[in-house]
């Protein structure tokens, strides 16, 4: 039999109108919204429903914003009886992914992505950090990379997601960023480009923001997982839940290794993706990863129809 992973998006795969199809049409949907909205105290169905964009841009309400709808769309797949053997979830997405796998509540996870928004943001000064993509070039490449600018500008640039063998982001302070954004030029990369975000996410100048979170996390009850995740930080599959706890916290400095996390998703078996959650980030990177493998995607009522098809295929 198939073996079958959700995949739940992270950071960067919000949009205006997100879940509204899917709470119209789905009662559990709708009740997940609301859920959400008694939990963090304000209006979120409202802001994912109709904006409006700029406000669900900030970091503080992007990140329970996309966990809210991954987990109203997985919620509807469970309620037709669809079912998963893994999950894995890309930086935010890791939430979504444990909540997928019975780790933790959804209501205390809704708090707590938000909370974790609201640290990565205050962690760095506005424009002391940035982030970029290098496209076409091998990842140990980009290490090398990383690690020159650093030096030559005595400031930290990391690789802060391993997203495809050729799409590595990079992340630090601004000088340093922008140095290696010239010295991948020069060393042959396709295309290197600073990217419009609000902080610089996965590096060690989260550490204030880690440091922040981490007693948020250890205070959670953290049960043992139904299924396997793979977690971003060590590209390997966990079910303890004091293991998962960890992980969510190292990965606010740590890198996000996706490329090993689907390929090991890939060598345990699985032949069946599903994107939980708004957007086609993760499908188009696993077809970077390995072209022979497809992912479908559900976030509204026909991407989700399509979704059942395939799965209640044996």
């Amino acid at each position: 039999m198939s073996k079958t992973a959700f995949l739940f998006p992270g950071q960067g795969s919000q949009s205006v109108g997100m879940g509204r199809e899917l709470a119209a049409a789905f009662p559990i949907a709708r009740r997940t919204f609301e859920e959400a909205n008694d939990a963090l105290g304000f209006d979120l169905a409202e802001l994912c429903f109709h904006g409006p964009e700029d406000q669900l841009r900030l970091t503080e309400f992007t990140q329970p914003a996309i966990f809210t709808a991954s987990i109203a769309a997985l919620r509807v797949l469970a309620e037709a009886g669809a079912t998963a053997d893994y999950f894995a979830g890309h930086s935010l997405g890791e939430y979504s992914a444990i909540v997928a796998a019975g780790t933790i509540e959804f209501a205390a996870a809704a708090r707590t992505v938000r909370r974790r928004g609201q640290l990565m943001q205050q962690a760095v000064a506005a424009g002391h950090g940035a982030m970029a993509a290098i496209l076409g070039m091998h990842p140990e490449h980009v290490i090398s990379v990383c690690q020159d600018a650093s030096r030559e500008v005595g400031a930290p640039v990391e690789p802060a997601n391993m997203n495809a063998p050729e799409q590595t982001v990079i992340s630090g302070a601004t000088a340093a960023v922008e140095r290696a954004i010239s010295l991948a030029k020069e060393r042959g990369a396709k295309r290197a480009v600073m990217l419009h975000v609000s902080a610089p996410f996965h590096c060690s100048l989260m550490q204030p923001a880690q440091d922040a979170l981490a007693p948020v996390l250890q205070g959670m009850a953290f049960s043992p997982a139904k299924h396997p995740v793979v977690v971003n930080v060590d590209a390997a599959l966990v079910t303890d839940g004091g293991a998962l706890r960890d992980a969510l916290i190292r990965q606010v400095t740590g890198t996000v290794r996706w490329t090993e996390s689907m390929q090991l998703l890939i060598a345990e078996g699985v032949t069946r993706f599903v994107e939980v959650g708004p957007g086609k980030v993760l499908s188009g990177l696993l077809r970077q990863i390995d072209r022979s493998q497809k992912c479908g995607h559900a976030e509204d009522p026909a991407s989700l129809e399509k979704v059942l098809e395939v799965l209640t295929v044996s």
